[in-house]
């Protein structure tokens, strides 16, 4: 949403359109070199803030990620990048703001897709503190079972495989692994980890 340029020069503009497409298309250090002057110049537009915060996400880059997120939270009031933000936060070892961000997205109930996210960035969290059981639960309760297998669907039974890997439980995560691989065999390395699992 780009509503928040109108004000922008046309190249400025036409620079956040190229640093989108390079996001889109994964070239994220291309995205962050064309955009990182946008968020310099142009502090209060929040697409811009969102786009250069989600770049610096995508390369790994989590305090600077989290401060461009967190003012896009603060300028926009939405969660949608709620999932992103904890995740760096967990990157950093600062669990208490990752679980705070959890809590307020499950308040808002935003759309599956970004539900389905908040859920496996906060089962993380939980698994890297040790608390495999609590993290276990939060994923079987966002997983119920269905027929027709979305992406989320899939990022969540991975999620909930690898866990379940990670507690010793191999029959349950190569069952759930085993599903993600007949749904979409070149989902992330399902099946090297189907193979691993025997």
């Amino acid at each position: 949403d780009h509503r928040d340029l109108h004000s922008f020069p046309t190249r400025r503009s036409s620079d956040l359109r190229q640093a989108s497409e390079a996001f889109r298309r994964e070239r994220y250090e291309e995205a962050r070199r064309t955009v990182r002057p946008l968020a310099e110049q142009a502090p209060s537009a929040s697409s811009v803030r969102e786009l250069h915060g989600l770049t610096l996400y995508r390369l790994g880059r989590w305090a600077p990620a989290a401060r461009e997120l967190e003012a896009y939270r603060a300028q926009t009031g939405s969660v949608e990048q709620n999932p992103a933000l904890a995740d760096c936060y967990r990157a950093l070892g600062r669990y208490a703001e990752a679980e705070a961000l959890w809590d307020e997205l499950r308040a808002a109930r935003p759309g599956a897709e970004v539900m389905a996210e908040g859920r496996i960035v906060a089962a993380g969290a939980l698994a890297d503190q040790g608390r495999l059981d609590e993290a276990i639960r939060l994923l079987e309760q966002g997983n119920r079972a269905t027929r027709t297998l979305r992406l989320r669907h899939l990022r969540m039974t991975y999620a909930l495989a690898d866990l379940y890997e990670r507690a010793g439980d191999l029959p349950r995560a190569r069952e759930l692994f085993a599903r993600v691989a007949s749904a979409d065999p070149g989902f992330f390395d399902v099946e090297a980890r189907v193979g691993a699992l025997g």
